[in-house]
């Protein structure tokens, strides 16, 4: 769903839609870095950008669902973490300071929209800051369990590398990039979803 008035319905519930813990892909991969400036792009109802919070960061969350942002404000208070919530679109928002941490989770959008996306992403990234990309993979459509039918907007490693080829950053150096299990429990069993992990970091200019 790209529609904001969508997803103001779909997240217009008491419940939270997703869990609130963070992705499982999150926490070692950041685990590492010193906490600084983080942007969670697309942030939905907030447990990424509310983990990072909880973690040290220095956290923005930007979304276009004001219903989202709601209950990802509600989602801070109960965990006593302090985040800075926009209500913006992911595929045009801009910001005047760099960050050290840009994640975008499950974003899922049409080839077009997508690319200016992880565009925005990627420009986002202040110099030495790390670039984590997680979402449904192509593959999952028929070898997987879960997430969007429609794949027109899903995509893969190969798809991720090339978008962010097109972002303008020469300084971004790809890291990983590749195809990850994720397991789901399902009323027939455990079964594997498959999505695409991309990392990447904006080099530090030359001293």
């Amino acid at each position: 769903m790209s529609d904001a008035a969508a997803w103001d319905e779909r997240y217009g519930t008491a419940e939270f839609v997703w869990t609130t813990d963070p992705n499982r892909f999150l926490p070692p991969e950041v685990e590492a870095l010193e906490p600084g400036r983080a942007l969670d792009l697309a942030c939905g109802e907030g447990r990424n950008a509310v983990w990072l919070a909880s973690e040290g960061w220095d956290t923005t969350g930007v979304d276009f669902s004001g219903a989202g942002l709601e209950k990802a404000a509600r989602l801070a208070e109960a965990n006593h973490a302090s985040v800075t919530w926009i209500q913006g679109d992911a595929t045009r928002w801009t910001s005047d300071h760099g960050y050290d941490l840009v994640v975008a989770f499950y974003l899922h959008l049409p080839e077009p929209q997508r690319r200016k996306a992880f565009a925005v992403a990627a420009r986002a990234l202040a110099p030495g800051g790390t670039l984590l990309i997680v979402g449904h993979d192509l593959a999952n459509l028929t070898a997987g369990v879960g997430g969007p039918q429609n794949p027109s907007v899903l995509y893969t490693p190969d798809d991720v590398r090339r978008d962010l080829g097109l972002a303008g950053v020469s300084e971004l150096v790809i890291e990983r990039a590749e195809r990850v299990d994720r397991p789901v429990v399902t009323e027939a069993g455990e079964r594997m979803a498959i999505d695409c992990l991309v990392r990447a970091h904006r080099a530090a200019p030359a001293v």
